[in-house]
This record gives structure tokens, C-alpha cells and sequence, in this order.
């Protein structure tokens, strides 16, 4: 069983056309699938239990706010994951981190979704060598799923 996904554009500052919100829901959902067979990281990670995951894409003042709320830090942020089967997406920087790094805005918000989902496998990246572990587990998933996610 694999966990539907499903994706909410709660900004209204960045256009995000509907069908990249239903390729995201698509991708992943089958990240989740790869997951589930291949990364879960601890015994206790909540993905399996949830049927379904919510994303919220959000603007900066809400990234920046439930930033402080839930982490006690200030400022917007990229991913934010709750074990309940929330992840919220800063939007605005998933734009900005994509053009300064060439990217098609699409790839980086799908590789947050990976994130958020790592996450809820168990993956943890505060420490350098749990965020290698991360990004070693994101970055095939986001090439894998990329083309598909794209329409290639």
C-alpha cells in the first residue's frame, strides 16, 4: 500500500498551474511507493501508518511562521514535516533555491515532497552525516521520478 498524496496551493504570491499540482501528487505518491520498499530508516518511522499525506504549499510568511511556531526558529524555511503526514513546502524558496541552483521549479518542489517523505520514513538531517544519508537516498529518487513527474 502506498500512501495517496495530496497537494494544496494555500499562496497565491507564485502561480503554480494545476497540473503541476496533480504531476506532484503523482510523484509522490510513487516516491512514497520507493520508500516504503527502500528507506525507511527506523522501525517507528510514521509512513507506513499513514494512508494519506498532506503537502501545503505555502509563502514565505507562513513557511517563516510555522517555522518559528513548531521549530523555534526564525525565518522561512524549505521542508517542514509533521508525523501526523503533513509537510509543508515553502514555495518561495523552493523558486529561489531552483534558479540559483538551474533547476525547473517543478524538480525542487518534488524533491521537497522526497524530503517531507524521508522524513516520515525516519530520516533525520540536523546532523551532517544523517543529512549525506538523506541526500544520498533523495537524489536517485529525484532523478528516477524526475522524468515522469516532467512528462519526458
Amino acid at each position: 500500500m502506498r500512501p495517496e498524496i495530496i497537494v494544496g496551493n494555500n499562496q497565491q504570491g507564485t502561480e503554480i498551474p494545476e497540473a503541476w499540482l496533480t504531476a506532484l501528487e503523482k510523484g509522490g505518491a510513487l516516491a512514497a511507493q520507493e520508500i516504503l520498499a527502500r528507506h525507511l530508516a527506523s522501525d517507528d518511522a510514521p509512513l507506513p501508518e499513514h494512508e494519506c499525506v498532506e503537502v501545503a504549499l505555502v509563502d514565505d510568511e507562513t513557511s517563516a511562521r510555522v517555522h518559528e511556531q513548531f521549530m523555534g526558529i526564525p525565518g522561512e524555511t524549505d521542508v517542514i514535516t509533521f508525523h501526523h503526514g503533513e509537510i509543508v513546502i515553502g514555495v518561495e524558496v523552493a523558486f529561489r533555491q531552483a534558479e540559483e541552483n538551474g533547476e525547473p521549479p517543478l524538480r525542487e518542489l518534488l524533491r521537497y515532497v522526497i524530503h517531507g517523505l524521508l522524513h516520515l520514513a525516519g530520516h533525520e538531517d540536523e546532523e551532517p552525516a544523517d543529512r549525506a544519508t538523506m541526500e544520498a537516498a533523495q537524489e536517485p529518487l529525484v532523478a528516477m521520478l524526475w522524468p515522469g513527474v516532467a512528462g519526458e
